[in-house]
């Protein structure tokens, strides 16, 4: 009788400890302490159907061991328990009914998110780190800089309504039902029956390629800022950026991100408290701003890279639809991407504006480099942390990319399954890892310019994702129900999107050959 006591005090101690936790858990979730919430991650970390994915695998776990949702008490479990588990010590999946009713429930019990924390979330995306180079750009493009800040964000919210509006297609009732999760889902759909996979590898490949870029540009950005923060060292940028990619390298062996994704709100704070500082030493030398450096004039050379960077920091259209799927009220959607958008255009073009009539032509790829020696050296070491914490999430988002392309399509898999038996992964797969955290090392030190990366980035798959795709897939999927000003909107969008993102991407390409060139002279 003691014992049975016993066993049942502790089954119910248990209890409340796992429920506990899975309401702390669910509470960080909520707060937007997860890899798919993360700024840049963009987007980074929610490649579309891989925050849902993840869920899901993690709801089904619990529905399948706890009897659909209860716990050892016959109590409902707490919502929000997300881990990213990638150990594979779950149990294999099944076609039977029950596991397809364990799915929809998990899909309907899913932690949801309210407008504030999903605008929350993108912010983090549009207002991360990358606008120190906006500056930068005001120097190339004068006023006209500053009104391409405008009309970037008015695009980027415009195309990120009608990637949304894919999702959907109208029932026999006349109601709107969303029969597609993700960015991958709408390109397949364009390109179906002919081509039905080709659309979801341009985008696939789009990601992976912004997403590696993103880590090249934490790698430059880390060397860079160290470098200029300690020039009497007798240490180069390069050998910074060697340093980083060295505390870097344990990346390759992560297997999920609970870790790491509980710095994610605290690097956002530390960036947002670094803009202050930067904004209130700018306006302390108010008396002395150049207003008479910012004219209607454009680097002809140089200003399309502008474009590049302006464009890159707006990209959220990744995760747009993973993040759309995740609200309690879906309608409220367009207002968040509205005031989102709005606070984010402002925000950035007094930031840009201020540094540069503080700096005017003395104005560096990254403004931070032009603060006093005194207060440059913290401010800067305060970015590397942020920059070196925040690399493992576009990194771990593009090995789930590259991984369940090649590696995890079962009969249709280029390539041998990199995980052996337990989920464990093999030592092959590790190197491959590896090699990725060596090969965004070595384009760091062979190009190290922050903004040439930034701007081919922006043009290449920046513009692509979030000019591009979205109006083409908008036209393709949704034609015959649009109003003629909306077709206007598209056609004007894909042409001028096209033409910025040509232009942009061959000069960048001539800058970073120039700059190779030099680099291998020197």
């Amino acid at each position: 009788m003691a014992t049975l006591i016993r066993n049942k005090l502790s089954n119910a101690a248990t209890s409340v400890s796992n429920k506990s936790q899975a309401k702390v858990s669910g509470m960080f979730a909520r707060m937007g302490f997860q890899a798919a919430t993360d700024e840049e991650g963009l987007g980074f970390a929610a490649c579309d159907d891989l925050d849902y994915e993840h869920r899901q695998a993690v709801q089904m776990d619990i529905l399948k061991t706890d009897d659909v949702g209860m716990d050892a008490t016959g109590e409902p479990m707490a919502e929000g328990d997300s881990h990213y588990q990638r150990d594979g010590t779950g149990p294999p999946p099944s076609a039977s009914k029950d596991d397809g009713m364990c799915a929809e429930l998990a899909s309907q019990n899913r932690p949801k998110i309210t407008a504030w924390e999903a605008g929350w979330n993108v912010t983090n995306a549009i207002q991360g780190m990358f606008v120190l180079g906006l500056p930068y750009a005001i120097l190339h493009g004068g006023y006209l800089g500053l009104f391409l800040i405008i009309f970037a964000a008015v695009v980027c919210c415009y195309t990120g309504k009608i990637l949304i509006a894919c999702l959907y297609e109208e029932n026999e009732d006349g109601q709107l039902v969303r029969v597609r999760d993700s960015y991958v889902d709408i390109a397949n759909a364009c390109c179906s029956p002919r081509f039905p996979r080709l659309g979801g590898v341009i985008v696939n490949v789009a990601q992976l390629i912004e997403l590696v870029m993103t880590c090249i540009l934490y790698v430059v950005v880390s060397g860079n800022l160290m470098y200029n923060s300690f020039p009497t060292l007798p240490v180069s940028q390069k050998s910074w950026a060697i340093m980083a990619t060295a505390v870097l390298l344990p990346c390759a062996f992560l297997k999920n991100l609970k870790a790491v994704s509980k710095f994610s709100l605290l690097c956002t704070l530390a960036h947002f408290v670094i803009n202050i500082l930067v904004i209130a030493y700018c306006l302390s030398r108010a008396r002395d701003w150049a207003w008479d450096k910012v004219k209607f004039y454009i680097d002809v050379k140089k200003f399309p890279i502008s474009i590049g960077i302006i464009v890159f920091s707006y990209t959220s259209q990744i995760f747009l639809p993973s993040l759309e799927g995740n609200m309690q009220k879906p309608k409220e959607f367009h207002c968040m991407m509205n005031w989102t958008h709005i606070a984010a255009c402002i925000l950035k073009g007094l930031f840009a504006l201020v540094a540069y009539l503080t700096w005017a032509d003395a104005t560096k790829e990254v403004i931070t480099d032009n603060l006093p020696s005194t207060i440059r050296a913290v401010v800067n070491i305060f970015l590397v942390a942020k920059a070196l914490l925040s690399y493992p999430l576009p990194f771990f988002a593009a090995v789930e990319v590259f991984e369940k392309s090649l590696f995890q399509q079962g009969d249709r898999s280029i390539f041998p399954n990199c995980y052996g038996e337990g989920g464990r992964l093999k030592s092959w797969g590790l190197s491959l890892r590896c090699a990725l955290v060596v090969f965004t090392l070595l384009m760091a030190i062979y190009v190290p310019h922050f903004a040439l990366l930034m701007g081919l980035t922006g043009s290449m798959t920046g513009a692509g994702l979030c000019f591009l795709l979205p109006s083409l897939f908008h036209l393709k999927l949704l034609w015959r129900k649009l109003l003629w000003h909306h077709v206007f909107f598209d056609v004007a969008i894909f042409v001028i999107g096209g033409i910025c993102s040509i232009s942009g991407f061959i000069h960048s390409m001539e800058g970073l050959i120039e700059a190779y060139k030099y680099n291998i002279n020197d």
